[in-house]
């Protein structure tokens, strides 16, 4: 498909407004939607195309990126759009949800002759903005070829990882990953702290050794300077934990560590952390008078 049609674009949060700078970049017209009237002012502002209502993105648009926060407001605003979509339409789905919902969801639109991509994303906003992010698309492959110019207006790498759900799947191993990576950094800085070394040179010693790793490239010296301004939100990688304890529950995966996380991000979340960057992780690491 061209850049002639405009894409269609629900949720203008901090990832949604960011894949909406990117193909707008890329040539593409957006009508976007989302619930505050703060963000679709903001989105006018970018020069974007809103529109008052979710049902009303269909209209012109048979491409519609959804970035949303869960799986069930997913499946409201699927609700709300259904009487409008029509047979050939696609919606490329970038929200990091239940893996069983979004086989669901492929199944359904299927039925309906739309096509489903649970196109999830590895990296924050801010990465989404340079164009630095991977994504993991799951779906059939025609789908996954109707979506791969979107995708790639903001993805480096875009992965087939499967069917429907299977990006979901494969986006809670990386959040895995990723998010004990930036609890062991925190935690490493901290304990460097505490012993009296220089938190700055501990962080240069680690990029430069063999414990490196990209968390350090982009969080560490958020952690240094204590900028949480949020790219992507503590709270909103907590639900990704609690999901990946569900999945891991319902495949009999043992996730010792990850039940930890859990527990440490719900304090912070707690504590009044919640809707700050996710390198706020280093909180927990610190005593209560710093």
């Amino acid at each position: 498909m061209s850049t002639d049609r405009p894409v269609g674009l629900i949720g203008l949060g901090l990832l949604g407004s960011a894949i909406g700078d990117r193909l707008r970049a890329a040539g593409y017209s957006v009508v976007g939607f989302d619930v505050d009237p703060r963000r679709r002012d903001e989105f006018t502002l970018a020069g974007g195309e809103p529109v008052s209502h979710a049902s009303q993105v269909p209209e012109n648009c048979r491409r519609i990126v959804l970035s949303l926060p869960t799986s069930d407001i997913v499946d409201q605003v699927l609700n709300d759009i259904a009487p409008r979509l029509k047979l050939g339409d696609l919606i490329i789905d970038t929200t990091t949800g239940a893996p069983e919902d979004s086989e669901q969801v492929g199944e359904s639109l299927a039925k309906r002759g739309v096509g489903y991509v649970d196109a999830t994303v590895a990296g924050s906003s801010r990465q989404v903005r340079a164009g630095d992010v991977v994504v993991m698309a799951g779906g059939s492959d025609r789908d996954i070829a109707a979506s791969r110019d979107v995708l790639a207006s903001f993805a480096r790498t875009v992965f087939a990882v499967g069917p429907c759900g299977s990006g979901a799947r494969m986006k809670l191993a990386v959040n895995l990953v990723l998010g004990l990576h930036r609890a062991v950094l925190a935690e490493g800085l901290a304990f460097a702290r505490a012993c009296g070394l220089d938190p700055r040179q501990t962080l240069e010693i680690l990029k430069s050794g063999p414990a490196a790793s990209r968390v350090m490239d982009i969080k560490g010296e958020r952690m240094l300077t204590g900028d949480f301004a949020p790219e992507a939100r503590l709270a909103q990688h907590l639900k990704d934990v609690r999901l990946i304890l569900d999945a891991g529950h319902h495949s009999a995966a043992r996730l010792p560590f990850s039940e930890l996380h859990a527990e440490l991000l719900q304090t912070l979340v707690d504590q009044g952390w919640g809707d700050f960057d996710n390198s706020a992780v280093l909180r927990a690491f610190e005593s209560n008078d710093e």
